[in-house]
């Protein structure tokens, strides 16, 4: 199976819907399948609550799910990708869309800059490893206006990429807005992209467990490169090693938005005055201490999602009780706190001495998560959640290898 076989993840039905429509399109040259395709195969589709529509996923470990959250298709690309942003609409702004699927972030980020109207120019470079996906971005029915901008934008390089032949997008991108779609991997997009190009980053996979290397440390590493010093990364996911790999890649973290989701996305930033909000105080001490917060890795930008996820698995069974506490039972977010059930309490207790902690409430826990005590939801060029995770780090390597004297 190819990369792209496997990194694909809408529909197996629909996928083949989607490439027999334009394989006919290619042989007849007739506009009726295009034009009757969202009518005739609509039951593929999943309607969200803002009118929006998604499309379902193939079938992951027996399940299948939309590629947006029911809550609204499009009103998440505002919330999540749009509204985070400081764009200054003074001046020419670059946007930088990976998996850009049905092109919705895309069109957010064109409705927003239209609204704000400004003289200056729009840049978005759209990265999408599947053909078909983006082509179902041309037959869903728009959920706004500027979406047909993107439609036009997509099927540019659909007929360029042979995939599509007929020209049927009667949209005008406007001449201040340039769009980009690159067709392939991802990760060898960004590796030949100009450094400090990047207002804002959309990082929009499907899942971690189904493609970790686009939530690798080396991945990212190429967006602090990519990036501007005030620009933002923003992605969907609260996931612990995927903030962990932005703090090791040379960014600061804040919390994002939270849509359709218990929890908020998160935020990134080479200048930590870009983020307003920091992470949960929990959050911040799992990251720090505990082996969830190892990431992802992939040093060559060019292996497997298994492999990825296999040699994560051993890196985590390595460092747990050496350098890091292990995270059954979430041990660490005990640290500092009087424990009333005993059988969780013997459990916690069992994980920290391992890392010479003798208890939750001993003097060494107390050391290492002493950067909590000035915790504030406001972040600032200080306090801020990446120098306490990093300074947590610290001191629970002091801990472990005795270097620290508590009398």
């Amino acid at each position: 199976m190819s990369y792209e076989d496997s990194a694909r993840i809408i529909n197996d039905d629909i996928f083949d819907l989607v490439n027999s429509c334009f394989d006919e399109e290619k042989s007849s040259r007739n506009i009726e399948g295009r034009l009757n395709f969202f009518n005739t195969y609509n039951d593929y589709f999943v309607l969200t609550d803002d009118g929006s529509y998604s499309i379902n996923s193939k079938e992951i470990n027996h399940k299948i799910e939309t590629l947006h959250t029911s809550t609204g298709a499009i009103s998440e690309s505002f919330e999540k990708f749009i509204k985070p942003m400081k764009f200054d609409y003074d001046s020419d702004i670059a946007v930088l869309d990976i998996c850009a699927g049905l092109g919705y972030n895309s069109s957010a980020a064109i409705s927003d800059f239209i609204e704000h109207g400004s003289d200056s120019n729009l840049k978005i470079d759209m990265v999408e490893i599947s053909p078909a996906t983006l082509a179902c971005g041309l037959l869903v029915p728009s959920p706004i206006k500027e979406h047909d901008i993107t439609k036009k934008a997509i099927e540019n390089e659909l007929i360029a990429q042979d995939y599509a032949t007929l020209s049927m997008e009667k949209c005008q991108i406007p001449e201040n807005i340039e769009i980009n779609v690159y067709i392939e991997d991802a990760r060898q997009t960004v590796q030949k992209l100009n450094d400090n190009t990047y207002d804002a980053i959309f990082l929009d996979p499907f899942s971690q467990n189904m493609a970790p290397e686009l939530f690798s440390l080396e991945f990212f590493k190429e967006f602090k490169r990519v990036i501007k010093e005030d620009g933002i990364v923003a992605t969907y996911t609260s996931s612990a090693p995927i903030r962990a790999a932005f703090i090791e890649a040379g960014f600061y973290i804040g919390q994002g938005p939270i849509f359709g989701r218990k929890q908020g996305g998160t935020l990134a930033s080479p200048n930590p005055l870009m983020l307003d909000t920091s992470l949960p105080k929990n959050d911040e001490i799992r990251i720090a201490l505990s082996d969830v917060g190892i990431p992802f890795r992939d040093p060559n930008l060019n292996n497997s999602s298994e492999y990825i996820l296999e040699k994560r698995t051993e890196e985590r069974h390595s460092a747990r009780h050496n350098t890091k506490i292990s995270s059954a039972v979430k041990t660490p977010i005990f640290l500092g706190n009087e424990m009333d059930d005993e059988k969780l309490k013997r459990r916690v207790e069992r994980n920290l001495a391992k890392m010479n902690i003798p208890s939750t409430t001993s003097p060494e826990a107390f050391y290492i998560i002493e950067c909590e005590e000035n915790y504030s939801k406001k972040q600032d060029s200080e306090n801020n959640s990446r120098n306490r995770i990093l300074d947590m780090e610290k001191r629970l390597k002091k801990v472990k290898s005795g270097n620290y004297d508590f009398t």
